[in-house]
């Protein structure tokens, strides 16, 4: 997957987190940001478990997962 691959899963990823952590979302750029951070983080803790995602689908919710996370550790620090 090409770069504008990984920027359109992460901008997706970051939309859908946004939507399942019952945020109001943090804008295009800021979706954009979590969902490429998030990508990052789920690929290091999917590679970790021996998980590797091949195929736009499945980079999508290893992102989604990750940006989940990024969001859930990102609501404990701001409380």
């Amino acid at each position: 997957m090409g770069i504008i691959g990984f920027l359109i899963a992460g901008l997706l990823a970051g939309f859908l987190a946004g939507k399942f952590m019952k945020g109001e979302g943090f804008g295009l750029i800021g979706n954009l940001v979590v969902g490429v951070l998030g990508a990052m983080i789920g690929g290091f803790l999917f590679d970790i478990i021996g998980f590797h995602a091949f195929g736009f689908v499945a980079k999508l919710i290893v992102a989604f997962v990750g940006a989940v996370i990024l969001l859930w550790v990102v609501g404990k620090v701001r409380k």
